[in-house]
Parts: C-alpha cells; sequence; structure tokens
C-alpha cells in the first residue's frame, strides 16, 4: 500500500484520491495506524481543495459503513429526523422532536455536540441534570419501538469514523468544509434507519456557510448522499446573521424550549419548528394541506401531549422531569451582568458569529476537544434585530462563573450589537428558502 504521506500530499497538491487510497487511509485511522496530526493534515487538505462526487461518495460510504445501522422493519409509519448545520442560539431539535413523535413520526434523533462557535444538542440536553444521551445502541431502539422518539448521542456502534473525525474538526478549524460537514451528517443520519431527513441549512456570519450559494452547494451535496441511500432529504435554509431566539447557552436554551412546548409563542424558533413539522407531515401525506398541517401541531403543543412527550424522553433517559417544571433545577451560572444600551434608537445587528465566539470563551463551548462545558453560562437577549430600544434600557444579560473568563468573553461582545438611529435599514428574513 501507498505511504500515508503521499496519500496526503496527493489531496494537498489537488490530485484525485482512488477508492482503495481513501478506504486504506480511513481504515487506518480507525485502527490508530494514521495518527490525528495526520488525519489532521488530511482534512486541512480537503477543506482547501474538497472531494470530487466520486471521493465523496467513497468517503461518506466508508463513514457510514464503519459501524452499524439500525432498522425498523415493524414501524410502518414515517422515521424521520432532523439535522441543523449548526448556529448559535440553535434549539429547534430540542422542541421539534417531541412534537414531531406526537403527531405520529417515528424521530430516532442521533445529535452531535458543540463544534466550534455553534451549540450542540447533546451539550443543551445534558445541562438537564441526569439527562444520558450516551445510551446503548440495543436500548436506542427499544426506545425508538416504544416511545416513537430518541434524544442521544452517536454511540460506538454508529459511525465510528464520523465520531473521530467530528471532535478533531473542532480543534482543527475544518468545520466549515462541505465535503466534510456533508459526510458527517449523512453518515450518522442515515445510519439511523430513517426514510425521511429534513435539513436546517444555516446561511450567515453565525453558520459555517456565510452566502447563500455555498449553503445550496451543502444542501444538494447532502440530498445526493440522501437519494444514492434511498433517503427523502428536504432542506429548509435559514438566516443565521443573528442569535436564533432569545437565549444562547445550555441550560438557558433548554428553558426557552420548553416555553415553547408549554405553548408560549418564541420569536423565531417557533417560527421555524413550525415550518419544519410543516414540511414534513406535506412530504409524507400525513396532511392534505399547510393550513391542517399547522392546526394539527397547534393543537399538539395546546393540549399539552407535546411536553408530555418530551417529559418521557427526559425520565426514560434518566433526567430530572422536575426540572421541566422548576427551572431553578437547571444549572444556572453563578453571576449575572446586566448590558444596558448606550443610545435610543433600534437594533440593526447583533453578531451571531461574535456572540457564539463569546459563549465559547465563558465556557459554553469547547477551545480544546477534551474541554468540559459549563451549562449555565450564556446569555439571555432583552432585544432582537428590528426593535426599538431606550437609552438604559437592558439589552441583554450575561450569565458567567469566572470573572477572567468574562472578560475574555467581552472582547467579541464589544461590537456584538450596532443600534442605530433610525429603522431606515431592510429587516431580513428568517426563510431564505426551501429545496
Amino acid at each position: 500500500m501507498r505511504l500515508f504521506y503521499d496519500i496526503i500530499s496527493d489531496k494537498r497538491n489537488g490530485i484525485k484520491l482512488s477508492k482503495t487510497d481513501i478506504e486504506y487511509f480511513l481504515d487506518s485511522y480507525i485502527s490508530g495506524e494514521v495518527k490525528d496530526y495526520q488525519m489532521s493534515a488530511m482534512l486541512m487538505a480537503i477543506f482547501f481543495n474538497g472531494l470530487d462526487s466520486e471521493e465523496l461518495s467513497v468517503w461518506a460510504s466508508k463513514m457510514l459503513n464503519s459501524g452499524d445501522k439500525a432498522s425498523f422493519p415493524e414501524i410502518k409509519a414515517p422515521i424521520i429526523d432532523k439535522h441543523s448545520t449548526g448556529g448559535v442560539g440553535d434549539k429547534i431539535s430540542i422542541p421539534l422532536a417531541p412534537i414531531l413523535a406526537s403527531l405520529g413520526f417515528f424521530v430516532p434523533m442521533i445529535s452531535g455536540r458543540g463544534l466550534g462557535h455553534t451549540g450542540g444538542t447533546l451539550d443543551k440536553l445534558e445541562s438537564i441534570p441526569g439527562f444520558n444521551v450516551n445510551i446503548d445502541f440495543e436500548t436506542f431502539k427499544k426506545q425508538v419501538q416504544q416511545m416513537k422518539v430518541s434524544l442521544i448521542g452517536q454511540t460506538p456502534e454508529i459511525a465510528p469514523l464520523d465520531k473521530k473525525l467530528y471532535a478533531l474538526r473542532d480543534v482543527t478549524a475544518t468545520v466549515e468544509s462541505i465535503p466534510l460537514i456533508a459526510s458527517s451528517i449523512m453518515s450518522k443520519k442515515l445510519a439511523e434507519g430513517i426514510n425521511g431527513l429534513i435539513l436546517d441549512v444555516k446561511v450567515g456570519n453565525g453558520a459555517f456557510m456565510k452566502t447563500f450559494k455555498d449553503a445550496k452547494l451543502l444542501a444538494q451535496t447532502m440530498m445526493s448522499i440522501g437519494e444514492k441511500m434511498g433517503t427523502k432529504v428536504c432542506v429548509v435554509f435559514s438566516n443565521m446573521n443573528e442569535p436564533l431566539g432569545y437565549t444562547v447557552g445550555n441550560s438557558l436554551e433548554i428553558m426557552e424550549s420548553i416555553k415553547l412546548l408549554k405553548g408560549e409563542y418564541i420569536k423565531q424558533v417557533s417560527e421555524l419548528v413550525e415550518i419544519m413539522a410543516v414540511r414534513m407531515l406535506l412530504e409524507f401525506n400525513m396532511a392534505t394541506n399547510e393550513e391542517q398541517a399547522k392546526k394539527m401541531i397547534k393543537e399538539k403543543i395546546e393540549s399539552g401531549e407535546a411536553l408530555e412527550k418530551f417529559k418521557e424522553i427526559v425520565k426514560f433517559q434518566g433526567g430530572e422531569v422536575e426540572s421541566i417544571e422548576d427551572f431553578s433545577k437547571l444549572p444556572l451560572a453563578k453571576f449575572e451582568e446586566k448590558i444596558v444600551a448606550t443610545k435610543t434608537g433600534y437594533i440593526s445587528k447583533i453578531d451571531a458569529l461574535s456572540m457564539g465566539k463569546a459563549l465559547v470563551q465563558l465556557g459554553g463551548g469547547r477551545i480544546r476537544k477534551e474541554d468540559e462545558v459549563d451549562p449555565g453560562v450564556g446569555f439571555i437577549l432583552n432585544k432582537k434585530v428590528g426593535e426599538k430600544i431606550e437609552k438604559g434600557e437592558l439589552l441583554y444579560t450575561i450569565f458567567y462563573n469566572d470573572e477572567t473568563k468574562l472578560k475574555n468573553a467581552k472582547q467579541y461582545l464589544k461590537n456584538c450589537f450596532e443600534i442605530v438611529n433610525n429603522k431606515d435599514f431592510e429587516q431580513e428574513k428568517l426563510i431564505l428558502g426551501q429545496m
């Protein structure tokens, strides 16, 4: 076989890799022969030179088949999942999964941890005391069969190659790569035994895809992988130039998700949850039109069915159910600092990327892959883009546990908010398109 050095240098120089080279290199990484530093070099080479459709097909297939795949032949209802490409304040999976399950879908949701400046569903769920995302493969399958939904992390059996690469990409500045993102997402999702997937592809400065052009290319790449594997893939493109909703931080985002499930309207969050649930109901002919679909979703929330389903999930996975009703049982940072507006005007910008990086500095994300996440730190926004604010009025609150980390976070928050005198700027849409 060829030297690892030669395979890396070929990709660095833009030379197409053969099926044999890719499979050998990835097999060697799983076995430990290829070291992290060598894989880091390969990831960076892919970051700059990409993978063509044939290379990507081999890469994604190898990741998918590096472990076991779930199968639910006895389930006749649609088996679906949702995935976001990553954003700031993006807690959509948490309320959406129980809503979809209460509507009759089966939702075997395998999620990830935070990547770079973006939050991770698993980190948010683990802020619920006792909640276990590390359920074994067989228990995961039984939970899906019995409860219609499971919210877990990758088990050792599911796409183990992706799990290794996911952590490495997070700390080597190789996250924002279309083939690496697409193969990572699809290898996990297709291993779930699903026949439908809805993707929330984020676009903007707080997303990995900064332009709609790149976002569309990523969506098409993932749809192509899904099509080859016989899975229906739908896409919603959403704006990530400002944080989603009013909270950023793991425990705070759980609170906001629960409020939605209790019937509270959360700007942007409620809208995106509804759009994705409607799309699935229509795609799988479980509603005849958009109006009926919206009514069905509303009923599941207002009746309390969706909230009860979430409580079932929390209880089954070892979490403290009392925390759903009593937020004081959820972790919250010891200290808070209120930031007020220095002038009267309109909020024209809330920089999602800066706020995401500030959260990492507070300890709410990872700088190194072995870092532990502080679940109680974060931000509560008092205003959103387009809203009026008076001088001295509360702009946002910082929740923190460490003065040094707060100081570091403030370096990213300095120019995070922009207030202008007149509302003569164009308000950006949340939903940028669908496929």
